[in-house]
């Protein structure tokens, strides 16, 4: 990512540190990331375009939001953002394309993935689905019941 030269010298400097410190994070965070996208598309890992494109969108949100993150986990924002954006685009992603989580529907995907793989609390998948705890606890409980019976 090239950095602007014009515009006063203060702000060159801090677009170069946000740019430092965005690359940093996705250095060390985005394999964990794109692991889960490509859980959440339950493509294989080799071949994981849906997965990408997932991953590049919710880094990409991240990024324009960098600033106002204010002490947030830059992590778990784009987890969550990666989250949202499956949801919403849940309809794609029917049919698994061979991942471990192929015969799991997109919601109960999503599920697993924020509450067994991610360890995400159950109270904020609840949050971040807008869907009853309890419900979230019935989806996790099915999931792994289905995924026993399938193995």
């Amino acid at each position: 990512m090239r950095e602007s030269n014009s515009g006063p010298p203060g702000h060159i400097a801090e677009n170069t540190a946000r740019s430092r410190e965005f690359h940093a994070f996705v250095a060390g965070g985005s394999g964990r990331l794109l692991h889960v996208a490509t859980l959440l598309t339950a493509e294989p890992a080799r071949r994981n375009p849906l997965a990408q494109a997932l991953l590049t969108a919710a880094l990409a949100h991240t990024y324009a939001h960098w600033e106002r993150l204010r002490g947030e986990d830059p992590y778990q924002r784009t987890r969550s953002e990666l989250a949202l954006r499956f949801a919403r685009t849940a309809w794609r992603h029917q049919r698994g394309r061979g991942g471990v989580l192929a015969a799991l529907t997109p919601q109960e995907r999503l599920v697993v993935v924020l509450r067994l793989h991610e360890g995400v609390p159950e109270e904020q998948t609840a949050a971040l689905l807008g869907l009853p705890e309890e419900r979230i606890r019935a989806i996790c409980a099915r999931s792994v019941s289905h995924l026993r019976a399938a193995s």
